[in-house]
């Protein structure tokens, strides 16, 4: 099982999620981590905007891979929202989004950082694989998709 398989979890999934634009979007996944992760959403949103503040974390192909780097963060975790509608998210080929993981890791994880966002961009370079989490009809099947999918 890979990485990712481990740390996404049901409670951690949304489907049909409905936001209004990007900071929207950060502010959601931050209320919706906080309590989970302990770590104040203010900080949350920080790390995205501040990451964001670099670049698009629109990867293109309906994707966006937004993370941040915590202190007080123990340990990595991986939120998943399949937004509808997809939203403008400055992506590289200008397509809207509508596959979102959100990446968390503590400050000082460099590596576990970097080994993370290789294995998404491995599974969402795959288009039966983006059309599985498009399909899904609930976090069980999102969740599947990762435990039965090769990075």
């Amino acid at each position: 099982m890979n990485s990712l398989a481990t740390l996404l979890r049901p409670a951690h999934i949304e489907l049909d999620l409905r936001v209004a634009d990007k900071l929207g979007l950060f502010a959601h996944l931050a209320d919706q981590a906080a309590p989970l992760l302990g770590v104040p959403a203010r900080n949350i949103v920080d790390s995205f905007k501040a990451r964001e503040a670099l670049g698009s974390t629109g990867l293109g192909m309906g994707v966006a891979i937004p993370h941040g780097r915590l202190k007080g963060l123990k340990d990595a975790a991986v939120f998943f929202c399949r937004l509808n509608p997809a939203l403008d998210f400055e992506a590289l080929d200008a397509r809207p989004v509508n596959l979102v993981f959100a990446l968390l890791v503590p400050a000082s994880a460099d590596e576990l950082h970097l080994q993370l966002l290789g294995e998404l961009a491995q599974h969402l370079g795959s288009a039966a694989f983006r059309q599985r989490l498009a399909d899904a009809p609930d976090a069980a099947a999102v969740v599947d998709a990762f435990s039965t999918s090769e990075a």
